[in-house]
């Protein structure tokens, strides 16, 4: 299972190879369209992440009223 602090590692692994001193022009181009799609998969997950918090928070502060119109924390998927 991946988790937000695999994200994390993956995100510094990634920063770590783009600093590499000893890269072929060829080989930064590569890590720099490698980066933008990790960056664009990461900001999905973060803001999958962020609503589910919001969600946490909403249900914390309301309590069982809400489940109704929060389906995927009040039912079980079918």
């Amino acid at each position: 299972m991946s988790t937000l602090a695999d994200l994390n590692d993956h995100l510094f692994a990634q920063l770590n190879r783009l600093s590499q001193d000893n890269m072929t022009s060829e080989q930064i181009e590569e890590e720099v369209s490698r980066t933008a799609a990790i960056v664009s998969v990461a900001n999905q997950v973060t803001h999958n992440a962020d609503l589910q918090l919001k969600a946490a928070k909403l249900y914390a502060e309301h309590g069982r009223g809400v489940l109704d119109m929060l389906p995927q924390i009040g039912k079980p998927k079918e």
